[in-house]
């Protein structure tokens, strides 16, 4: 998609007295994991016309005055009644102000968690705001009776869905969405979207598996038509299959055997954002994240989520040398309550200096705890560098917790089905990527040509494998084929631990491919590719891609060939 369309707003009718608008930006947007596919985003927002006028989720600074120039169009925005706000972004503040000023009589609706937010937000303790709980509807007139549904959780406490019986859509905030821009409103082909929806749940929903389960045991009952998310096309042609899938996806985390406390507090959103980051790494690795925010639990719920979790990690801003009061009581339960044996981690960000992160250390170390991954420090806001470390050093503490927690089982002799597996064999390669300012690499024997028309192969990558990351599709690589007589090396280098954000290319002969992807010079050829579509398979992904181009660096040598006697390892 390029990346050089300008910023726009789309207006496009969706119900009776309904209408999205929806800012665009073909470009990431933000340094945040959630959005790294880098296919742009939509923010979208919502006018319902009826005898009263509601606009639902204004969108950011970035957008305000095309925004307002689009909303123009559609009405006088001096006679709009209600903003109705699902969640609070400090974003939105500007786009706020300026509605204010052209409509000063305007009322917010919110969560009351979202109430405290927005007066913080827009610097006024007197903004009139309508606090909306379950119980309560607003009665727009024309049979749009709206009715709220909070749906809280760690990350968003103020979250709150909108619901309109005339209209049968739900809107859904933070929900159900995905980070893709196009001209596409509705999801007609949804299943184009899967990846990107599933993509989406795994950084932001899946940390709080447990709170999404609620939420959608709140909505199960309502007749629905359409889910209207803020981001990312709207959902009405696989509205049952998305909803089915948000309840398999939230099961596989709730029903992981281990689980990590993940507990923060966010000053400026820059350790939230560090959070969901190590989170992405945990869960991805077949671990579960009970994810805590402390500015919004009562300390009974951080000590439970302590006691149950097989490890924690915890992380704070340092706000004028220290951590915050809410951090400072978390840390005194987890010295009163955590076993010692427990795997920890620490992490957080910080302006001028980290104190609060230090204290977390020497107080975790005093009292003896092992460390999953070392301590992680970051100055201001993170880069796609940070958050790839980050990533990694979650996978990191999820694969150590899951070795200490299994139980060794005397080695038992394959199966005569495991043999059978273990005799299909496949070329040693190296598949290396690289985007933007991260790369990575993996040893793969599970490798195979998939078409002839276009030419194409198919690659199993295991879900907590680093590369995994820079495997969706649109994304590129390449996969270099080891030589027979010369692999051992590369073969001992590729499969060496690596630390979180190491680069996997240090001391090795590379040339830069034409996709911009690292090739191995001591290969005996490489083939650029491009994913084209990829498949859950178990504990892998299979990656479909098609070649594009390719290079033999030895004519007379021979591809070198894994040959296993078992299915069960690689």
């Amino acid at each position: 998609m390029s990346q050089t369309k300008p910023r726009d707003v789309q207006i496009y009718p969706i119900a009776t007295d309904t209408t999205v608008l929806r800012s665009r930006s073909w470009s990431r947007l933000r340094f945040e994991i959630e959005y790294a596919l880098s296919k742009g985003t939509t923010a979208n927002s919502y006018l319902i016309q009826a005898d009263k006028i509601a606009l639902i989720d204004p969108p950011g600074e970035t957008f305000t005055q095309k925004y307002l120039d689009a909303l123009q169009q559609k009405l006088d925005i001096s006679k709009i009644d209600y903003v109705i706000i699902g969640h609070v972004n400090p974003n939105r503040a500007a786009t706020l102000k300026a509605l204010l000023e052209i409509a000063p009589q305007v009322k917010f609706v919110a969560s009351n968690p979202g109430a405290i937010n927005l007066r913080q937000a827009l610097e006024n303790k007197d903004l009139p705001i309508i606090v909306m709980r379950r119980e309560k509807n607003l009665d727009l007139g024309k049979g749009h009776n709206l009715q709220f549904i909070p749906t809280p959780n760690p990350r968003y406490p103020d979250h709150l869905c909108t619901y309109d019986p005339q209209t049968e859509i739900l809107y859904t905030d933070k929900l159900f969405g995905a980070h893709i821009c196009g001209d596409q409103v509705l999801d007609e082909g949804w299943q184009v979207f899967t990846e990107d929806r599933r993509y989406y749940f795994d950084c932001l929903m899946a940390p709080h598996a447990r709170q999404v389960e609620t939420a959608l045991d709140k909505i199960g009952d309502l007749a629905l038509r359409m889910y209207a998310p803020n981001h990312g096309p709207l959902v009405r042609y696989g509205l049952i299959e998305l909803t089915e899938a948000y309840r398999q996806w939230s099961k596989q985390q709730t029903n992981q055997e281990n689980s990590v406390a993940l507990i923060y507090a966010s000053a400026y959103g820059n350790t939230a954002t560090l959070a969901q980051a190590i989170a992405r790494g945990i869960t991805k690795a077949g671990v579960a994240v009970e994810s805590i925010n402390c500015e919004v639990v009562e300390p009974e719920e951080i000590k439970t989520a302590v006691e149950k979790a097989s490890g924690f990690v915890i992380g704070s801003p340092t706000l004028g040398g220290h951590a915050p009061t809410q951090i400072q009581t978390a840390l005194g339960i987890i010295l009163s309550t955590a076993a010692k044996s427990k795997l920890a981690g620490v992490f957080g960000s910080f302006g001028w200096s980290g104190e609060a992160i230090d204290i977390l250390e020497s107080k975790l170390k005093d009292a003896g705890y092992r460390f999953g991954f070392e301590p992680i420090r970051v100055k201001f806001k993170p880069d796609d560098k940070t958050l790839q470390m980050c990533e990694e050093a979650g996978v990191d503490f999820a694969q150590t917790l899951k070795k200490a927690k299994k139980v060794k089982t005397p080695t038992q002799p394959s199966t005569t089905v495991e043999q059978a597996v273990g005799r299909i064999i496949g070329s040693l390669c190296v598949v290396s990527a690289k985007q933007g300012d991260i790369s990575s690499a993996m040893l793969a024997s599970w490798v195979s040509q998939a078409s002839f028309s276009p030419p194409g192969l198919t690659i199993a990558v295991a879900k907590d494998r680093a590369l995994e990351s820079l495997m969706h599709s649109g994304n590129s690589f390449v996969l270099n084929v080891l030589k027979e007589g010369n692999h051992l090396g590369l073969m001992k280098h590729f499969l060496k631990p690596f630390s979180p954000g190491e680069d996997r290319f240090a001391g090795v002969g590379t040339e830069e491919a034409e996709n911009g992807s690292p090739a191995l010079s001591d290969a005996l050829a490489y083939l650029e590719c491009s994913v084209k579509s990829r498949m859950e398979c178990g504990d892998h992904w299979l990656v479909y891609a098609t070649v594009d181009n390719g290079k033999v660096f030895n004519n007379e040598g021979l591809s070198a060939v894994h040959y296993r006697k078992s299915g069960t390892h690689y």
